[in-house]
């Protein structure tokens, strides 16, 4: 999608069920990440969840909890067909995200042994090679620094903005911020110099807010997540049952 100009529409999966993923996937939604970094989501539950949601015909993604080459290599093992990893701050640790989602010699050091993925496919090294999307998390104050120099690191796809942990580096409350100045900013630098190296940026939203991020150049935005939208459709209902006025989506995760 991101080579033929399109954006990406996701959702978010904190739920170990793999129901859920399914339903989620089946939506329609370009992609799904499972969330292993703050959602309650265990290995052995995220190869069956990834199963699932190739399963509803989505593609499936993972946040790992760190940027550590063991877990996102398993992660990779298990199907994910990217990977978001938080908190990327420097050119170092831009470079050692890429070398744990790469073979070598192609700018990786990622241990071989796909037991679970290379099922679904026959040559699985050249597969990862044109399929796995790196996707480093810029979060933070010190990450918008040096984004530039992070974007030269080869072998990162996109990027992806994590609105609270930016917000509270910034002095700001956790979330999305519109309207704030120094938000405002950071965002369309992180959006700027993207465009600049040929990387795809990504951000955590709402619904109401993804065509405003398409709008400001975003190219893959994460639109609701599977707890939220349990509690807001419960929500919903019961207000509905009780006669009362629903109130509006709210919250990140």
């Amino acid at each position: 999608m991101w080579n033929d100009g399109d954006n990406a529409v996701g959702g978010w999966l904190s739920i170990p069920a793999t129901l859920s993923a399914e339903v989620m996937a089946r939506v329609g939604f370009d992609y799904v990440c499972v969330d292993t970094q703050h959602g309650a989501v265990e290995y052995q539950a995220t190869v069956e969840l990834i199963r699932a949601i190739e399963h509803g015909g989505s593609c499936p993604i993972v946040r790992v909890p760190w940027n550590e080459p063991g877990i996102i290599g398993k992660m990779l093992d298990a199907g994910a067909h990217g990977i978001i990893i938080p908190m990327v701050n420097t050119v170092a640790e831009a470079e050692a995200a890429v070398a744990a989602c790469r073979y070598a010699p192609h700018g990786g050091s990622r241990s071989f042994g796909p037991t679970v993925v290379a099922n679904r496919h026959d040559d699985y090294v050249t597969w990862a090679r044109d399929h796995v999307a790196v996707i480093p998390m810029i979060e933070t104050e010190q990450a918008v620094g040096n984004l530039t120099d992070i974007l030269q690191v080869p072998g990162i796809d996109g990027v992806y903005v994590g609105p609270a942990d930016l917000s509270l580096t910034l002095g700001l409350p956790p979330g999305n911020n519109d309207g704030e100045a120094a938000f405002d900013e950071a965002y369309a630098t992180i959006v700027a110099e993207c465009q600049k190296a040929g990387v795809a940026p990504g951000c955590h939203a709402s619904a109401a807010l993804v065509p405003k991020r398409f709008e400001q150049g975003f190219r893959m935005v994460t639109a609701i997540a599977d707890q939220l939208a349990l509690r807001d459709g419960a929500n919903a209902a019961l207000a509905t049952a009780r006669g009362e006025a629903t109130g509006g989506e709210g919250g990140l995760y």
